[in-house]
């Protein structure tokens, strides 16, 4: 709930949080007139290939366009775009290296450490792919509970929208921590608690 991921990066003293809901700034939207200064809209872009993370979104991107089209769409609002977990095995989102290397020239950076990717080789290979590639890197905690907020966090200068997003990316540090596998279960839980709403709130309508 927007109320619920406002009040905990206040407790834990998150300056700045991207929400990058599924193919959807819905939520993004709602967090951010709770907190504009906190909440940085943002989107997560299943395309045809792999998924693509974007903050200071504007107009959301449709899910399942070629990746050329969604980062066409995606600099059109001078979005900041990331690719995220980009070598996860394990998830629909994740890349062959050949797709990868035809966006890399359009990309602003490769998400390098991802708290619920399950495997460390596969945040281990996004981070020799940025550093053969000359890259900057993010990392994001991925969280979908609460509980889960700051557990990556990437350390910045101030900065204030997109382009000088881009300019102090590259000085980052980072402060990451893993995810065990149980907090796949918050993921499963809230699938199937939408999808009973969703019922739920149909049959009422009939």
């Amino acid at each position: 709930m927007p109320r619920t991921l406002v009040d905990t990066c206040r407790r834990k003293g998150i300056d700045r949080v991207i929400v990058t809901d599924h193919n959807t700034i819905a939520g993004a939207r709602a967090a951010r007139s709770l907190d504009p200064e906190r909440v940085i809209v943002g989107e997560e872009i299943m395309t045809t290939r792999g998924e693509i993370l974007a903050a200071y979104v504007t107009e959301e991107i449709p899910a399942m366009l070629t990746p050329h089209e969604t980062i066409a769409r995606l600099r059109a609002q001078n979005a900041f775009i990331s690719v995220s977990h980009p070598f996860d095995a394990w998830r629909s989102g994740g890349w062959k290296e050949e797709d990868l290397l035809e966006i890399i020239p359009l990309v602003d950076a490769i998400e390098v450490y991802n708290s619920r990717c399950m495997l460390p080789s596969f945040n281990r290979r996004a981070r020799e792919f940025a550093r053969k590639h000359n890259l900057a890197g993010t990392v994001g905690s991925d969280a979908h509970a609460a509980f889960e907020l700051g557990r990556s966090l990437v350390l910045l200068d101030p900065f204030t929208g997109p382009d000088e997003m881009r300019e102090v990316i590259r000085n980052a540090k980072f402060a990451t921590r893993w995810s065990p596998p149980w907090v796949h279960l918050t993921s499963r839980y809230a699938t199937i608690y939408k999808r009973i709403k969703f019922r739920l709130d149909t049959s009422k309508r009939a």
